[in-house]
């Protein structure tokens, strides 16, 4: 206007800045000048009751004060849209932008709800170890973890003795921390662990990271069914909490990133899970298609196999149980049959699967033959073993991988995209 300057800033506690409003001929004309995008700054006035739409309120400046200037030419980001692409290059700077900060709030808000939710069911919440000598999951894909000279030693032309490693054995980075919360649950009753993971896998995927976030709970006296309602329970009290609490954001990215993001979390929200057994998926998956991987019974069940189920059988959340034994991993209890195990799988509209778990075995001759079968150590095991020797209970538990979580809430394409500094293959920055 003729007369007066606008200028809006942010502190990041919202999508939406404040509009702060100075007289164009006061004694700050010096500063407005030297204003622009990224400037950081202490502005005075009065809150007042905006007279303009599209807002409540607004500042009606009396001071302005330039605390850290980011100048036109050389501040990376600009008022204009910049890709993806470019953003992850400045992890840095990415937080200041809208989407980086609606991601950034809604990560924040899905963090504490999971907290909430597990702390109103009388779960404990545990800490479980980021160095591991064993592979939990049998798949092999973890990052070393030694002091020892391995360029020497290479050299050498030896082997290495992790006898006079650090540990004095093998260790790595873990890939969950499940076996450490059935250690606790059968102490505790209820837990869950909510820490970073790893995997080193070469998947340099938009679905795929190195380092990522986990939450899983474990029970003690809980069956497979008890597991189900748990899970079903969970998700729609954390898309609930991030309906109400981060409106402003999801708007942006049902706006700006994906269509239908409300519509689809509300559509889960308030569902009812459906149920079936991984041998009625295979027989609905073989009614459809055309699909890249062709469904048969024994086949690990693809993304766009999960999501046929989801968006087409089902038309909503579905919760898959009961798979063959050779897909899954050993410590998942057996059923009667003796081919399949008492697996679930959440699959979700638009995702597919969105959490994995199983009721555990916890019997030990049946474990101990799971381990056998799957070419496991068992002496690497024998702490885990000894849950079963010494008071074993049924128990049941699942994994949410808190990275595919905000994917799903925001929409955002790429994994890279909903942590703050992603570790990929070969991106190990900041």
């Amino acid at each position: 206007m003729k007369n007066l300057v606008f200028v809006e800033v942010g502190d990041g506690s919202c999508f939406n800045g404040i509009q702060c409003t100075f007289d164009r001929d006061g004694s700050f004309a010096e500063a407005l000048n030297r204003l622009g995008t990224g400037t950081a700054v202490i502005i005075r006035g009065i809150l007042k009751v905006s007279p303009a739409s599209g807002q409540k309120v607004e500042v009606q400046s009396s001071g302005i004060e330039i605390v850290g200037e980011a100048p036109a030419e050389t501040y990376p980001l600009q008022k204009k849209k910049h890709s993806l692409e470019f953003l992850r290059e400045i992890a840095h700077l990415r937080p200041r932008t809208n989407t980086f900060g609606a991601v950034a709030r809604v990560r924040n808000r899905l963090a504490i709800a999971v907290h909430e939710f597990f702390q109103g069911r009388g779960f404990q919440y545990i800490n479980t170890p980021i160095i591991t000598g064993s592979d939990a999951e049998g798949a092999g894909a973890m990052f070393q973890v030694t002091t020892l000279d391995l360029a020497g030693i290479a050299k050498s032309g030896k082997e290495p003795d992790y006898t006079k490693d650090f540990f004095g054995k093998w260790t790595g980075l873990t890939v969950t921390g499940q076996l450490e919360a059935e250690a606790c649950a059968q102490a505790l009753t209820r837990v869950y662990t909510f820490g970073p993971t790893f995997r080193a896998e070469k998947s340099n995927t938009v679905r795929h990271l190195a380092e990522f976030w986990m939450i899983e709970p474990e029970a003690a006296f809980a069956v497979l069914e008890d597991n189900m309602e748990l899970a079903e329970d969970f998700l729609k009290f954390l898309f609930n909490a991030v309906l109400e609490d981060c409106a402003d954001d999801l708007k942006f990215f049902d706006s700006f990133v994906e269509k239908g993001i409300i519509d689809t979390l509300r559509l889960v929200a308030s569902s009812k899970f459906g149920h079936m057994t991984y041998t009625q998926a295979i027989k609905e998956l073989e009614k459809g298609g055309p699909f890249e991987f062709k469904p048969y019974w024994g086949c690990d069940i693809q993304t766009e196999h999960e999501k046929f189920l989801a968006e087409k059988v089902v038309k909503g959340p579905v919760i898959i149980t009961d798979y063959p034994k050779e897909i899954k991993a050993f410590y998942m209890k057996l059923n009667s049959d003796n081919k399949t195990v008492r697996a679930m799988d959440v699959l979700v509209p638009r995702l597919g699967e969105i959490i994995g778990g199983s009721e555990r075995e916890e019997n030990l001759e049946r474990l101990e033959k799971r381990i056998e079968e799957t070419g496991l150590k068992k002496a690497d095991y024998n702490w885990y073993l000894d849950l079963r020797r010494f008071g074993s209970v049924p128990h049941s538990g699942f994994g949410l991988g808190f990275e595919r979580l905000i994917q799903y809430v925001t929409g955002m394409v790429n994994i890279r995209d909903v942590i703050p500094f992603p570790r990929a293959p070969g991106q190990a920055d900041y």
